[in-house]
């Protein structure tokens, strides 16, 4: 372990040989740090951490502190960092809650600068969250989704894969996977196509995708009849059975279509 004798660590953390630790962290017990995993100067790294593998925590970073919530009794939670993962200046995940016992955060994935990530959230992987975005409790995000900077997250919402947020959004509304979203209320703003090129989809589920949206976006059909219509008008894929899904599992209901 190539620690600086400038940082503390605590003797019950569990940490790999390789992992590097920077003057001034601190490490506290109950931490789990996984090989070839940096840790910048000033990071804290806080009971109940599981971090995993090659992943890099930079300066300022606070990983696994109490929730900040009125309802938390001190009860034994988590945070979950998975591998590849980067964490910028600042960033802040808190402990879960009883609620789910863990706040998670997926692999390969970029939280920016000043992000904040509430108790209980789970972000899949390769998700991009951008500077300064402040994602409350309960949240849930999806693999390969992208939230642009300075936006908030209402908490209990969800935003599916490969999902586009853009910078300064309020998200108080559902957001559902495969889409572009923007402007004030938050509205539909077409397909993530390029992303989703980008990631290997093909031109025919692209195109099912648009056709699937136009349906529940642009028709002006109610959820529960868009959602037949899709199933009658469209062929069954991975992708529709995930919109489907996503939109009838819904309990805060989805952003609108974008306006004429």
């Amino acid at each position: 372990m190539k620690n600086s004798p400038l940082a503390y660590i605590h003797p019950d953390a569990k940490i790999a040989d390789d992992v590097v630790i920077e003057p001034f962290a601190t490490i506290y017990e109950n931490v789990e740090i996984g090989e070839g995993t940096w840790i910048g100067p000033n990071a804290v790294i806080m009971p109940g951490a599981r971090i995993g593998k090659h992943c890099k925590i930079h300066p300022g970073a606070v990983i696994s502190n109490i929730p900040q919530d009125l309802k938390f009794e001190g009860e034994d939670t988590t945070v979950v960092i998975g591998d590849y993962t980067t964490i910028r200046e600042c960033v802040t995940v808190n402990r879960g809650t009883k609620d789910k016992f863990t706040t998670q955060v997926g692999s390969h994935c970029l939280l920016m600068a000043y992000v904040h990530v509430a108790h209980d959230c789970i972000i899949g992987d390769h998700c991009v969250i951008a500077n300064s975005v402040q994602i409350a409790g309960h949240v849930s995000i999806e693999d390969y989704a992208i939230v642009g900077g300075t936006s908030a997250v209402h908490q209990f919402v969800k935003i599916g894969a490969h999902a586009m947020v853009g910078g300064g959004s309020l998200v108080r509304k559902d957001v559902p996977p495969y889409i572009m979203a923007g402007r004030e209320p938050l509205s539909y703003d077409g397909i993530n196509s390029i992303g989703l090129r980008r990631r290997g989809f093909s031109n025919e589920a692209i195109g099912n995708l648009q056709q699937i949206y136009r349906i529940i976006f642009q028709q002006g059909l109610n959820i529960t009849n868009a959602l037949k219509a899709v199933e009658e008008a469209i062929e069954d894929s991975p992708e529709r059975a995930h919109v489907l899904d996503f939109v009838r599992s819904s309990e805060r209901g989805i952003i609108k279509g974008n306006r004429v």
